[in-house]
């Protein structure tokens, strides 16, 4: 066969010499000096000092604060909102049966001690589960009631406010946040 193929028609070409080679104009560097140009900081950025860091924790302290004491601002999206608050001060106002639940259910752990009782603290247990969801729904009807008349009507109350007044209602009174704003029977109006 006689094809002929490009790599045998190409003339071989002259090996470089070190007179015919372009010059770089400076010495290879080192593997050492190579690695060192390419090694950077894992943060960029670099270090906070002393004041950003002091700057940083008053920042954190005032929101939290502020979280507290329920202003606006600080707020997360799930508390914000004039119908939240109204929801908070609503829960806040009114005998909550959840709020007794966590203690009973310690109660009920402890009493796993002594077997004797412990079988009549879980149906009591069971019991005041039951209670609390019955005032749950209590509170619900009473919720959207009110904020369908402070809010103008049924279409304008914001979904999951039920939840959120559920939620809040089961937690101890101390450890709500926002913290409570009004005392018991000192309803929004």
């Amino acid at each position: 066969m006689a094809k002929s193929s490009k790599a045998e028609s190409a003339e071989p070409a002259e090996p470089e010499t070190p007179e015919t080679a372009p010059s770089k104009g400076r010495a290879t560097p080192t593997r050492k000096e190579q690695e060192a140009a390419n090694r950077r900081p894992l943060v960029q950025g670099g270090r906070q000092t002393a004041e950003q860091r002091a700057a940083v924790k008053t920042q954190r302290a005032r929101a939290q604060a502020g979280i507290a004491a329920g202003e606006e601002r600080y707020l997360p999206p799930r508390d914000k909102g004039p119908q939240k608050r109204y929801v908070r001060d609503f829960v806040d106002a009114r005998w909550n049966v959840g709020e007794l639940l966590m203690p009973l259910l310690v109660a009920v752990i402890l009493t796993y001690f002594f077997p004797d009782i412990a079988s009549y603290a879980l149906i009591g247990a069971w019991g005041l589960i039951v209670l609390v969801l019955v005032d749950c729904v209590v509170l619900r009807f009473q919720l959207h009631k009110r904020l369908a008349e402070k809010f103008g009507g049924k279409d304008k109350v914001e979904r999951g406010v039920a939840w959120y007044a559920a939620m809040r209602a089961i937690q101890l009174r101390v450890l709500r946040m926002p913290k409570p704003q009004v005392r018991r029977g000192e309803y929004p109006r």
